[in-house]
């Protein structure tokens, strides 16, 4: 199932023995569009410590009661390494995770980029939320962040270009639920056409400028104004993803 990354934000996370806090964002590689971590914010349970949870720990959603049940106790993460208020993610950080929950850093493999298998893992550099990131110790450093580990929260808002001129900016992110990869980006293009928001696969990005806040696709504006009519309000079915990846000549998921 599809679901968009916005609404994921502050679904209760259920360990195995009980609640160990909410859903603070989500980490993605922007080589492969694999979500690579979910910030966890412990709440009181740990004075407010944020860990980073593995996505292949992820359990059924449920969008009812928005809640999200991880395959870990509380002692577990009680028990993972420390991340400091004052440091960002470092590579040794991760190291320690993968080693302490025994988790594959290339669970899920690539699906649109080169395979990262022996892949460096560093901190993010961000520019949402900056007080949450401050608190996490995810701050921008720099050249000592790995490039390729964004904050969702950061992509937001980011100015969208075809081949030939702006079609608007990124409103959402579409995940599936199943392998945690993300499916689709959610373009509103109000400011050119109005009211209306599409869907785009990464399939379409040729670059992501992160200090330029701009993503470029390989699509024109008419191509776009042609694409099958999205509703937001509706599940994305099958049926409307053969149709929306024929008309752009993307490659299917197992179709």
């Amino acid at each position: 199932m599809l679901l968009a990354a916005s609404a994921l934000k502050n679904y209760a996370v259920e360990a195995q023995d009980g609640t160990m806090g909410t859903v603070k964002d989500l980490l993605f590689d922007d080589r492969t569009w694999q979500i690579r971590w979910l910030v966890i914010d412990t709440g009181g349970w740990l004075s407010e410590r944020k860990v980073l949870v593995h996505p292949s720990t992820i359990g059924p959603i449920d969008y009812g009661r928005r809640t999200v049940q991880v395959a870990l106790t509380k002692l577990r993460v009680q028990d993972s390494p420390s991340l400091s208020t004052d440091l960002p993610v470092s590579r040794q950080h991760e190291a320690d995770l993968y080693s302490h929950y025994d988790w594959s850093p290339v669970w899920g493999g690539a699906l649109y980029g080169p395979e990262i298998a022996g892949a460096s893992f560093g901190p993010p550099r961000f520019f949402g939320n900056k007080e949450l990131y401050d608190d996490l110790g995810l701050g921008n450093h720099g050249d000592s962040g790995d490039p390729h580990l964004r904050s969702i929260a950061e992509i937001d808002g980011y100015h969208v270009h075809a081949t030939d001129g702006d079609i608007g900016h990124v409103d959402n992110l579409m995940i599936d639920d199943g392998n945690w990869g993300i499916r689709y980006l959610v373009l509103n293009t109000s400011n050119w056409w109005a009211g209306k928001q599409v869907l785009m696969s990464p399939y379409a990005v040729t670059d992501i400028s992160w200090s330029q806040e701009k993503v470029y696709l390989d699509v024109t504006r008419a191509r776009v104004q042609s694409s099958p009519t999205w509703d937001p309000a509706a599940i994305v079915s099958e049926i409307y993803e053969k149709r929306l990846h024929s008309h752009y000549g993307w490659s299917g998921y197992g179709w």
